[in-house]
């Protein structure tokens, strides 16, 4: 495995700055396309405080500033809000389950890794915690496309459902094989294969100091 340094370092959240830092970039990225955002999710909410979730946030090595944060939450306790509004096929409903939501990249960053680097960090996060999917919702096709150069499979073929939890807009529902994700990448010579398996990230980091010993 070989090391690769990036320009930017990605963490969990634990204190309050950082996910002031996440909230920051959240209603900067999604205030251009929902206009109530700003004021909605420019301070953290009940679940990022939960302790089914986990916040990262990427920030720029060379001045500091956030620029891009995802939240996972899995269903450990209770349903995800994914769960709660859409029906997800046998064989994901019945698993460990995370969610992912306000995953956002600063609009203008110039370093296309950025939102890979978060995923990478929700990879080793579900790998460590035995979650077997990562779920999401995606808005418009563009996303879609985002999310399945990924991996991603899109469970209703293109069909929406409404998320309360996203100012109940339509979303696309899609699902994320955490268990066979290597082999997969692997299989098909994924060109994400390298940086998600192969390359060892030290600026990505997302557990917390002696989380993993304490599991």
């Amino acid at each position: 495995m070989s090391r690769q340094e990036l320009q930017f370092a990605v963490r969990h959240a634990l204190s309050e700055s950082d996910l002031r830092a996440a909230c920051q970039v959240r209603a900067a990225a999604y205030s251009r396309h929902l206009s109530n955002v700003t004021s909605l999710w420019s301070e953290p909410d009940a679940l990022d405080r939960s302790p089914d979730s986990a916040v990262f946030v990427a920030f720029c090595k060379r001045t500091g500033e956030p620029v891009g944060t995802l939240r996972l939450t899995t269903n450990a306790r209770q349903p995800t809000q994914i769960e709660q509004n859409a029906d997800l096929p046998h064989g994901i409903a019945d698993r460990a389950i995370a969610e992912l939501t306000r995953f956002a990249v600063r609009a203008g960053h110039p370093d296309p890794a950025v939102k890979l680097g978060l995923m990478k960090a929700a990879y080793l996060y579900c790998l460590a915690h035995q979650i077997h999917w990562m779920v999401i919702g995606a808005r418009n096709g563009a996303l879609v496309r985002q999310y399945k150069r990924l991996g991603f499979t899109d469970l209703a073929r293109g069909e929406k459902v409404p998320l309360s939890h996203a100012a109940n807009l339509p979303h696309h529902v899609l699902a994320f094989d955490v268990i066979s994700a290597e082999r997969n990448w692997f299989a098909v010579r994924h060109p994400f294969y390298e940086f998600m398996i192969r390359h060892h990230h030290a600026d990505i980091r997302p557990f917390a100091a002696g989380a993993l010993a304490a599991a």
